[in-house]
Formats: C-alpha cells, structure tokens, sequence
C-alpha cells in the first residue's frame, strides 16, 4: 500500500456509505491522532486502539444524524507522489470555515484553525466536512 492515510479515508468514506456503526483501520500513530482529531471535532462519535501490538487498530464509532452520515466529504490533499505544503498564511479554509483542514504540523496532527492560531504552517492532509 503504497498511501495509507488515503485508504484509512476510504474506509471512513465507504463505512458510511453503507451505514455500518463502526470500521477497523490498520494501526499507526498518524491514523490514531487523525482519528482524535475527527472525534474533538465531532465528525466521528468516538476512536479506540483494539489488539496487540504489532497487530493493533484503530476503531473508529462514525456518527450519523437522521441517517445522514456527519462527515459529507472527506477527501485526501496531499499525497505521497505530491506533498502539499503551506505556511502560515496561505492554509486553505474549508466551505468557508464549515469544515476543516487536518494539518501535520511541527506540534502534530492540527486543525487550520489550530494552525492559524498558533502561526504555523504545515502538510495538508486532509479536507473534512
């Protein structure tokens, strides 16, 4: 697997499409901080770490409103072939601040709130909304 966050997406993205409760995504420590960062944003209802290591995952409990999923879109920016860098003024805003930009930043995993805050720019890994 040559982009494991874009497939951690697309198990996100397809979980909900078929309105299962909760997915499984192969474990790694920027897949659980993306995870954290989806549930204090309320786009996901929770994310736990199942298993023993070597083999653990991230579960992630998606969240639903009348049968609508909470996350619209979620949609990958920069990719291993074509890394997305920005500074700290030109990070992106998402449907004009409705959702948002995960960031890998100097200070971790961050939304571009976050990242707009503190003056720092970083990666941009992914759109939520």
């Amino acid at each position: 697997m040559s982009d494991p966050i874009a497939d951690m997406l697309t198990r996100i993205r397809n979980a909900q499409a078929v309105g299962k409760n909760s997915v499984s995504i192969p474990y790694s420590n920027m897949k659980r901080d993306i995870a954290e960062l989806l549930s204090q944003e309320g786009y996901v209802e929770s994310m736990s770490i199942e298993g023993e290591q070597p083999k653990q995952n991230v579960v992630v409990e998606l969240k639903y409103s009348n049968e609508e999923p909470a996350i619209k879109s979620i949609e990958r920016i920069s990719v291993p072939g074509q890394r997305i860098y920005r500074g700290k003024d030109e990070i992106p805003r998402v449907k004009n601040g409705f959702g948002i930009a995960v960031i890998s930043s100097s200070h971790g995993i961050i939304t571009d709130d976050e990242a707009r805050k503190e003056g720092i720019g970083g990666e941009i890994v992914c759109s939520v909304y």
